[in-house]
């Protein structure tokens, strides 16, 4: 699935390097690179030199967007520009450099990763010195991590963005594993499926299962924003095994893996050198494909043909039954009791799945710590419930069923898979391609009706796609969604099973076969344990926050883990409060954490904002105001929230209003206003108006993200097998303070 890195010491100039690339993550991700940081701007001065290096002119974009989500920043974006030979539309190469901030994220993976990918590419093309015609645009977006800022102050701002064709987007939301195709569309995908097989990618992972997913999903890549904004359309290309290392401290070089590295190489190298010299028109359509990868090939197919394949696969199967049941080969009553080893497979193992990873939690609390879902012994977990699901479906089979009835009993796999695929066919077209193993099957058995004989080979030959299209969704799904899906993969790997009967339906002694897999299942439950604990590259998260509540002059700790830990518990002792109050005002965070412990701190000497009101009048019904908030601190972020009784319009934050905003009216989620992250200590400022009969209720919360390195606090370092929480506001320094009201201002008569 994907290539295997040696070493590529000899490699010619004009090929890509994974060493090479790999060196450049090496210096991107030395140290956390987040919006605002002092590395961040040393690395948008890194990466406009290794621009320049490569004989291309460099430029720097800079503004102000407010993301939908809420999240103000100023972003700093690098680009370059190869030219080509026409004037055709250019090809956009894209990948973001700043690194995930709260959790000391070096950013190796997320998004190093891509943007060495494309130095390195690029390089290698420059070398080949080969005419194009199309220009290459290059863009290192920044505050991809923030809400897409710097992506959508290129597509709504720059004037090169609507001169782009297609976008080749490379990101990552792991450490390791295959880089997986995702195309971004609005309309249908076939130009893209069938541009993308021409380009040739040497070791294609993809699927449009997740196509047609990820199109229901809520989108949240650069690219995302170039086909909402801008109906440009492209490519992502990201891996995410070991998810455990996203957004963390441990997204560093020494958890990346070279062959993920070389993968993503492996796409951008053939696809840089087609789409330079394509026409990017040939990429638009209005109707979708199906398409799936098997080792080395990529295989599409329309839409259209997916009922019309499942429809025909169910008459086949009629048939079958019908000329076995004439030829005395099949019977009703050994068709129906069929029915009873494979579903009772299904929901053994589905139950037993289910609430043992339930139990698991119970019995191993420190999983929860992992937001993600995914722990770090979570490999072993698959393959012993997998296991667990093979030995029971061979018990099954051993008790209710036996050699001369195999196929009789392959009548209710082959059933249920067919009326899966007719599902599929109206609900999730995308999937269809999980019809072909049932063909194969279906082969199998119309070769057993006309023969009278089950030929082992051919068996084992109709049971490889099987095994090559069904088999990865087993492993995929937990890896991208959680454990807590792994019911899923095991009733997968029945249902994978059972297109498999005619192969071990005539194994005689399946009770021992069940035996072997069991005690293999067993083996990897008790490597699971063996790897619980966590260590130095496996650690624990926690995380840790001081607030200072300037209205009632109080400190406190707070902390959003459920299992405190020593080093927590050294701040909020051991009998902590609860924090539930603290939540009364929720900052974001990705899976909606609130704060669950607290405890009184002692007061710092902190300097608090000056809050200036620049404007406040009324003006018939409105009443219209400009604030200014200014640090007197080194301060990485505001979160402003107002009463959800305030309507608030025209807002204004900086000078900018919400990307995509529609009518007057401010569009917000709870009480959250916006969250500014400040870059060079620059104030925010808002302008807005509400109803004059609103009482102003607004609320701030100032934070740096210096509580590690603070003078004033001089914090006890972590453990080597702890590291911050990611994916919430950790490490910090907080003020919170209302916004309160100048006086009353004085009514304009507007009749004057």
């Amino acid at each position: 699935m994907m290539p295997q890195w040696t070493s590529d010491d000899a490699q010619s100039l004009s090929e890509f390097s994974t060493q090479r690339a790999f060196n450049q993550v090496a210096t991107i991700a030395k140290q956390p690179h987040y919006v605002g940081s002092q590395n961040h701007e040393f690395i948008a001065n890194y990466l406009q030199k290794e621009l320049k290096n490569l004989g291309l002119k460099t430029s720097v974009q800079e503004g102000y967007t407010l993301s939908d989500w809420g999240n103000l920043v100023k972003s700093k974006n690098i680009l370059a520009r190869i030219k080509g030979t026409t004037n055709s539309k250019a090809l956009l190469l894209l990948s973001h450099y700043d690194s995930a901030p709260h959790s000391f994220s070096h950013g190796a993976s997320d998004d190093a990763s891509g943007v060495a990918t494309i130095l390195e590419s690029v390089r290698a093309f420059l070398n080949t010195k080969k005419q194009h015609k199309n220009d290459i645009i290059i863009l290192f977006s920044d505050a991809e991590e923030l809400g897409l800022n710097g992506a959508a102050l290129f597509v709504t701002q720059h004037p090169w963005a609507k001169e782009v064709g297609l976008v080749l987007n490379f990101e990552a939301r792991g450490s390791s594993g295959p880089s997986y195709m995702l195309m971004e569309t609005n309309k249908g995908n076939a130009g893209l499926v069938k541009e993308f097989a021409s380009a040739g990618a040497t070791y294609p992972v993809s699927n449009s299962l997740m196509y047609s997913i990820y199109k229901m999903l809520p989108n949240d890549t650069d690219l995302t924003v170039f086909r909402e904004q801008a109906n440009i359309q492209g490519y992502n290309f990201a891996f995410i095994d070991d998810h455990f290392n996203y957004h963390t401290a441990q997204d560093d070089i020494n958890h990346l893996n070279k062959n993920t590295l070389a993968h993503q190489g492996t796409y951008l190298m053939p696809l840089l050198n087609y789409f330079s010299n394509a026409d990017s028109n040939t990429t638009k359509a209005t109707v979708d494909y199906v398409y799936f990868t098997i080792p080395n090939t990529f295989i599409s197919y329309p839409f259209d043909w997916v009922l019309p394949m499942a429809v025909i696969a169910f008459v086949f199967f009629i048939l079958l039954i019908f000329v076995g049941i004439a030829k005395r080969i099949l019977s009703f009553r050994e068709i129906i009791k069929g029915f009873v080893p494979f579903l009772g497979s299904i929901l053994v193992t589905g139950l037993i799945t289910f609430f043992g990873w339930k139990a698991l939690l119970k019995l191993y609390p420190q999983y929860n710590d992992l937001l993600n879902g995914f722990t770090y012994n979570g490999h072993a977990y698959i393959s012993a419930f997998v296991l667990l699901a093979i030995a029971i479906s061979f018990a099954f089979y051993q008790r209710f069923s036996a050699k001369k009835i195999t196929m009789n009993h392959y009548v209710a796999p082959l059933f249920i898979w067919i009326i899966i695929n007719g599902f599929l066919a109206f609900s999730l077209q995308g999937a269809g391609f999980l019809i072909i193993p049932v063909y194969f099957g279906l082969f199998s058995f119309g070769l057993y009706i006309i023969t009278q004989k089950s030929i082992k080979v051919l068996n084992l030959v109709f049971s490889i796609p099987a095994l090559l299209i069904i088999a990865p969704f087993i492993e995929m799904f937990p890896i991208g969604l959680g454990l807590k899906v792994l019911f899923g993969s095991a009733i997968l790997t029945v249902l994978a099973l059972g297109l498999l009967l005619p192969l071990f339906g005539a194994f005689a002694k399946k009770g021992i076969w069940s035996l072997v897999f069991f005690v293999l299942a067993i083996g990897f439950f008790v490597k699971a344990h063996s790897e619980s604990d966590y260590e130095k590259g496996k650690a624990k998260s926690n995380s840790l926050l001081y607030i200072y509540n300037a209205d009632t002059n109080k400190a406190s700790w707070a902390t959003y883990d459920t299992n405190l830990d020593s080093w927590v518990k050294g701040y909020l002792g051991e009998n902590p409060k609860d924090a539930t109050a603290l939540n009364e005002t929720p900052l974001y965070s990705k899976y909606n954490s609130g704060f669950t412990y607290a405890q009184e701190a002692p007061k710092k000497e902190l300097q608090k904002p000056t809050i200036e009101f620049l404007e406040d009048r009324i003006v018939g019904n409105q009443r219209y105001l400009k604030l200014r908030i200014s640090p007197n601190r080194k301060v990485n972020r505001y979160d402003i929230f107002a009463n959800e009784k305030m309507i608030i319009h025209n807002f204004k934050a900086n000078g900018t209003s919400t990307l995509g905003q529609k009518g007057s009216k401010y569009q917000r989620n709870g009480k959250k206003i916006l969250s500014y992250y400040v870059v060079d200590n620059l104030p925010l400022e808002m302008q807005f108006s509400t109803d004059a009969t609103s009482i102003l209720d607004m609320e701030m919360m100032e934070s740096s993200f210096d509580l590690m390195t603070n003078p004033l606090f001089n914090m006890t370092k972590r453990e080597d097998w702890m590291m911050p929480t990611p994916f919430v506001l950790n490490d910090a320094v907080v003020i919170k303070e209302k916004i309160k009201p100048s006086p009353l201002p004085v009514l304009v008569d507007t009749n004057l």
